[in-house]
Formats: structure tokens, C-alpha cells, sequence
């Protein structure tokens, strides 16, 4: 992912209405699929393992001239999650934790944009959503920053980078097996590249 900066998005965001008084509305942005990862952190036996899950589909909604009437509603594969112990995989995968033959897929859909200090979308901003993990559905919040690429020009928002971090309790969705061996956290960290659709 390309090295980002907050401020000059920040500057762009600012001049919006004077210069491009066009995109007040909510714009739609589609996922660019090279630039976008699903990362998933949790503790096997007292060590550290990591695991990624691949994007299915997404639908996202940026109000460039209000960000926090932005709405972004993902849905993951679950069956496709990897981990780099295929024992592991199998175990999460299973009826116990995942259950991928009766929930193949997990959703989550935004309810709340939050900015950080000031109006910023620097660190401190936050999103809000409802989280359904083998059919339990729980609200979630996560950290979130959103960038433009470094070098593009100030109203230049065509292409634009998130992140998002957090946690989530495994047990609060039922994926509660293998609690002798697995921690309850579960750490997510997500990128995704975005453009405007034309």
C-alpha cells in the first residue's frame, strides 16, 4: 500500500465545496483487490498466529463533504480464511469456531461514523457496525483512518486508503471451541484501497 497522508486529505476535504462542488453528494467506491487485506491476529497456546480472509463483496458509500454520513457494508468469505498452521485452519473452519458449513460468510454493516478530535480523521476517528459471525449479529467498533495517496493532488479524492483496527471476543458469537487452547481475543486489521466509481 502506498505511503499516506492525513493532511493533505484533510486540505482536500476542505476545499471540496469551493472547488468541486459536485461531489457533496455520496460518492461510490469500489474495492481495489491488490490493495486490500483482512488480517486476523489470535493466540495459539500462548503464542502469537496470524490468518487472513478474503473480501467477497462490498458496498461503499463516502459523503465526501460529511464523513460520518459514510456507510460501508462488507462481506467476507469465512470458508476461504487462511492461517499458517493448516491444523489450525481445519480447527477454525470446524464446527466449534467458524462453523463455515452452515456459515460460510461473515457481515458487517456500518451504523455509525465517528471523527476524532476536532473533526479530524486522524487517529481517534472510529466506525460503528453490526457484526453477524455464525449468525449472531453484535455490534463492533473499530479504529479508523482514511488517507489519500502520498504525491496526488489536494481535491484528487478518486482514490483513497482505509484502516481499520480492533478486537472482538470470539465467544460473544458462539465461535467459542478449543477454549483451553485459544485466547478469547480475536485482533482484526484491515486495509483496503478504494476508488471512485465513474
Amino acid at each position: 500500500m502506498n505511503r499516506l497522508t492525513r493532511r493533505a486529505l484533510l486540505a482536500g476535504l476542505a476545499a471540496l465545496p469551493l472547488t468541486r462542488p459536485a461531489h457533496a453528494a455520496t460518492a461510490p467506491y469500489e474495492l481495489v483487490p491488490q490493495g486490500t487485506s483482512v488480517d486476523f491476529t489470535f493466540d495459539l497456546s500462548g503464542l502469537a498466529q496470524s490468518g487472513t480472509m478474503p473480501v467477497q463483496a462490498a458496498n461503499i458509500q463516502i459523503n465526501l463533504s460529511d464523513l460520518t454520513k459514510s456507510r460501508v457494508v462488507v462481506t467476507l468469505n469465512a470458508a476461504e480464511a487462511r492461517t499458517k498452521l493448516p491444523f489450525a485452519r481445519t480447527a477454525m473452519l470446524g464446527a466449534e469456531v467458524l462453523d463455515i458449513a452452515s456459515f460460510p460468510t461473515i457481515h458487517f454493516a456500518s451504523t455509525k461514523v465517528e471523527l476524532g478530535d476536532g473533526g479530524r480523521i486522524s487517529r481517534g476517528a472510529k466506525i460503528t457496525g453490526d457484526l453477524t459471525l455464525r449468525g449472531v449479529t453484535r455490534p463492533i467498533t473499530l479504529q479508523a483512518d482514511l488517507f489519500r495517496p502520498h504525491g496526488s493532488a489536494a481535491n484528487n479524492l478518486d482514490m483513497l486508503s482505509i484502516r481499520l483496527t480492533g478486537a472482538l471476543n470470539r465467544h460473544d458469537f458462539g465461535a467459542s471451541g478449543y477454549a483451553d487452547l485459544v485466547q478469547d481475543t480475536v485482533g482484526l486489521d484491515i486495509q483496503a484501497e478504494i476508488k471512485r466509481v465513474k
